[in-house]
């Protein structure tokens, strides 16, 4: 086995992050779980995960060691959008169970020392929300229709929608209404499904509904929320028509500082207006007691930009989307890592990481694309299938590497399985609007979606007591279920809960980065840095790594071997050491 001569007691290093105090705000280094409710445990067997089946599994979070939980929403919806599209902000959708279920819920959390994030959608209600329905019902020029974004439309007879936007799931962002008489009527804005009418936060009665929610929720006892489409909610005034060219942003094209091009760009993100409104949030989280927080979905880049969100009288998290759609590639890895932590110091908050959530596809499986680290919108029955194996392989590698990192990070629920995503789902069963306002084109996020594995011999896998599921599972996910991993040593299950367990023994969220510059070590295909006094590695591929000599090697993602007394790390791999 060829390796590099390694540079043995001292390492030549690039300090990018000093290391903060563990005391600090819990949510400065937290890891953090995402529970996506219809796909968690179902509790009431009708085959979606509701309330109680998230309570029934609170100890296996809390076995894994995270510190809190998130929770996708679970309000009154006709379920449109998977929950997305919300009806009644205060109540919990029969679907899901009771306001006596959360407090359950909420109650077993804090019990098991577990903190409970609430997702809010604030860009957009349900079009069967009271509100929306009164703005149908009054009219044109009403002080209901103010509330939202209705307008006129161009051309003849206002025949042509008010601008050119198109929404985020395909076709037009506007839907015409139709007045009593049956005759066309005005225009409504939806930048999301038809029935996500998109609220008008330039409107008083708007603003202080949603600080009302929030103190319906803190008072319940929650601990903060994740601001869905966090920067959206401002669109530029005039609404003008967007050409939808990239441009460059505070003089940053998309390649520069680390940036991907994942942000959204146009007149109706990223407006200077959002800001006022999470410095009003912000005021109301200080009025509790328990450091609550507020966290960011905002496709923003570049990352100096995406920063701004969490300037210290606004939000507290902002995910890091730039680092999700990095390439399995070192030198990107680096350059997105450092301009990451380079943004979010300069603003005095943590930069907070994320590989998968329940709108991408899960890590496992785009790391396994001939193209790592891709970002299809879905993948089905016809595309290019991952190779599971490299990809789940490449995955508990990124883990280990982001779960090395100082400062947040968010697992989303299945990937301490290794789950993949279900890539031969029926097309016929999609329930993704992304789907058909594509014209069936983007299979969209329903595979990242299939409930979840817990016993590998039970129909269903265990996630109902009656077998029943949403959307079918794949046969062969019985060998990434709970029980089948539970005490198997070098499974993903162990892996991860061992990271975790190291990564808080060693205060890694709290700690420090600083770049091992040691190119004989470490060749081109391969990232190291240290925080506090362990060393990150990780190789991408080429010849494998010999450690320094006298390395401890605390965690691994995958097998190492023992060469001449050093440990030898293979391609696709991350270690944890410590050096002598």
């Amino acid at each position: 086995m060829t390796t590099t001569d390694p540079q043995t007691r001292t390492l030549d290093t690039t300090l990018v992050h000093a290391e903060g105090s563990p005391a600090e705000e819990w949510w400065r280094h937290a890891v953090i779980y995402q529970v996506y409710p219809r796909s968690f445990a179902d509790g009431s067997g009708d085959g979606i995960g509701d309330l109680p089946g998230i309570t029934s599994r609170l100890d296996h979070l809390a076995t894994l060691g995270v510190d809190a939980v998130w929770l996708s929403p679970f309000y009154r919806s006709p379920q449109a959008d998977a929950g997305y599209d919300v009806a009644d902000y205060r109540d919990v959708d029969p679907l899901f169970g009771t306001l006596a279920d959360f407090d359950v819920l909420l109650e077993r959390a804090h019990g098991l020392g577990m903190r409970v994030i609430v997702d809010l959608v604030p860009n957009h209600t349900s079009d069967e929300h009271v509100w929306f329905q009164a703005a149908l019902a009054a009219g044109p020029g009403s002080a209901e229709r103010e509330r939202y974004l209705f307008r006129e439309g161009r051309g003849v007879d206002g025949a042509e929608p008010p601008n050119n936007w198109h929404s985020i799931f395909g076709g037009p962002a506007w839907t015409r209404t139709t007045n009593p008489d049956g005759t066309p009527g005005q225009w409504y804005l939806h930048m999301f499904d038809t029935r996500q009418p998109d609220l008008n936060w330039e409107h008083p009665e708007v603003r202080s509904e949603f600080e009302d929610v929030l103190r319906f929720w803190l008072d319940k006892g929650v601990d903060g929320f994740r601001i869905d489409v966090a920067h959206g909610m401002v669109k530029a005034p005039g609404l003008p028509d967007w050409d939808g060219e990239v441009t460059m942003v505070d003089g940053a094209s998309p390649a520069d500082d680390g940036s991907t091009g994942a942000g959204n760009q146009g007149p109706m993100f990223d407006q200077e207006g959002v800001h006022d409104i999470y410095r009003a949030w912000h005021r109301i989280l200080a009025e509790y007691d328990g450091d609550r927080a507020l966290v960011a979905e905002a496709w923003v880049e570049p990352l100096t930009r995406l920063a701004r969100y969490v300037r210290p009288d606004e939000m507290h998290q902002a995910f890091n989307f730039s680092f999700l759609t990095t390439p399995w590639d070192a030198a990107a890895l680096r350059s997105v890592v450092t301009a990451s932590l380079v943004a979010s110091d300069g603003v005095g908050a943590p930069t907070t990481w994320v590989l998968s959530n329940h709108d991408v596809v899960r890590h496992a499986s785009r790391l396994g694309l001939s193209t790592p680290g891709a970002r299809p919108n879905g993948i089905g029955v016809g595309d290019e299938q991952p190779d599971e194996e490299l990809g789940l392989r490449r995955a508990r590698a990124a883990s280990l590497l982001m779960l090395g990192l100082p400062g947040s990070a968010y697992l989303y629920q299945g990937e301490e399985l290794g789950l993949p995503e279900h890539t031969s789902l029926d097309d016929d069963l999609r329930q993704d609007p992304a789907w058909w306002r594509s014209g069936h084109t983007e299979r969209g996020r329903d595979g990242c979606r299939v409930p979840l594995p817990w016993s590998a011999d039970a129909p269903g896998l265990g996630f109902s007591p009656t077998g029943a599921t949403w959307l079918p599972q794949p046969a062969s996910w019985s060998r990434f279920a709970l029980d089948a991993q539970q005490g198997v040593e070098g499974s993903t299950y162990e892996t991860y809960r061992a990271a975790l367990r190291v990564r808080r023994e060693n205060d890694l969220g709290s700690g420090s980065l600083a770049w091992v510059d040691a190119p004989d070590l470490l060749g081109g295909e391969v990232l190291a840095f240290l925080n506090r006094d362990v060393l990150v590695l990780t190789v991408f591929g080429g010849a494998p790594v010999a450690l320094p000599e006298g390395a401890e090697v605390l965690l691994a993602s995958g097998d190492v071997a023992v060469e001449d007394g050093r440990v030898v790390v293979p391609a696709d791999t991350t270690v944890w050491a410590r050096l002598a």
